[in-house]
């Protein structure tokens, strides 16, 4: 699993010219799941999205959780985050898991997190053309990969 954690001040989801969901401060996670990805994957990224330190304590160091600051989340799944561009100039997709693998744990990942952080975790819509707005907090953006834990 793949995620790309952007502290935000706030961002929304637009589906079909709707908003579908949206946030104040806290988190945008951008999603994508492989066929590989397990429940472990899910507990790991649950843990360290919730614990990371990227938000300012009194003195603007870095020094607080999305725990410790009471912040919104939300969740966007995003396939194109398991691209390969190692061969010519199309990304190939393989890696990326089908909807029957992919959208279980997405849901899984969601309901874990929500309940790590005993609240509502917003999301957009598996599979559908969204559009993501967001304001930047920093700009502050991380990547982190269940299958790389060396980071």
């Amino acid at each position: 699993m793949r995620i790309v954690i952007q502290r935000v001040s706030k961002a929304s989801v637009t589906i079909n010219q709707e908003i579908k969901s949206k946030i104040g401060h806290g988190l945008l996670l951008l999603i994508g799941i492989e066929d590989a990805d397990t429940c472990e994957d899910i507990s790991y990224l649950v843990k360290k999205v919730s614990q990371l330190r990227i938000f300012d304590d009194e003195d603007g160091v870095m020094n607080k959780s999305l725990l410790d600051v009471n912040g919104e989340v939300l969740v966007v799944s995003q396939f194109t985050l398991h691209a390969s561009t190692k061969k010519g100039n199309r990304p190939s997709y393989i890696r990326a898991s089908k909807p029957p693998i992919a959208i279980p744990l997405y849901e899984q990942f969601v309901d874990a997190l929500s309940a790590t952080l005993q609240q509502e975790v917003k999301t957009g819509e598996f599979g559908a053309d969204m559009k993501v707005d967001l304001l930047n907090d920093g700009p502050v953006t991380l990547i982190i990969d269940s299958k790389n834990k060396q980071f």
